[in-house]
């Protein structure tokens, strides 16, 4: 079952900004469940996904959730993506797996786009969920761990707060399975 309900690390990170009169990008932000918490907290949302159908969506749910004159929505890869909010004071990119270099490429486009004072978020299924988690992509290419977001992020201008592995927790058949997340907060001094 598929519920949408925001990321429990993107609240971590995002509950206390305050989002009146600022804008945010959620890139690969799919059906919208981020951007619409974050709408409802203020914030002007971009919704950059590459699926028409998961943004139709996203756009429905901002409807269903008052708050479809807060969000935009974007239909364009991660890696050429140009927003039509920039430059913004929280960037999140969650749960974008794809090939490192790919997504060394979007972590890098993303940050070039975050106002000084802001923030990117991201919140990844970890390359250590392999070892000792469940759920996730099986590929260790299309999961990132400390090293490969450090190297994302240099030369950036973004410092990092927080980057690090967290225990998650993934819904299976069987009932809540543990899982490896791997979480990002960065921010770009004023």
């Amino acid at each position: 079952i598929y519920t949408k309900v925001e990321n429990r690390f993107v609240v971590e990170f995002c509950k206390d900004l305050d989002g009146t009169n600022k804008k945010a990008i959620d890139l690969a932000g799919g059906e919208g469940r981020n951007s619409v918490w974050l709408a409802k907290r203020g914030w002007q949302v971009e919704n950059i996904d590459f699926s028409q159908v998961a943004l139709d969506k996203y756009i429905q749910f901002a409807k269903e959730e008052g708050v479809e004159a807060k969000t935009l929505a974007t239909c364009a890869d991660g890696l050429t993506f140009i927003p039509q909010l920039s430059p913004v004071e929280l960037a999140v990119i969650a749960y974008m797996q794809i090939p490192q270099k790919d997504l060394e490429v979007a972590i890098r486009r993303l940050s070039g786009h975050v106002a000084p004072g802001g923030n990117l978020v991201g919140v990844w299924h970890s390359r250590d969920n392999l070892e000792g988690g469940f759920g996730g992509p099986r590929d260790p290419q299309v999961l990132p761990n400390v090293e490969t977001i450090t190297q994302a992020l240099a030369g950036t201008g973004l410092e990092i707060e927080v980057l690090e592995n967290r225990d998650g927790q993934i819904q299976t058949k069987e009932g809540l399975k543990p899982s490896v997340t791997l979480v990002l907060l960065a921010k770009r001094p004023l």
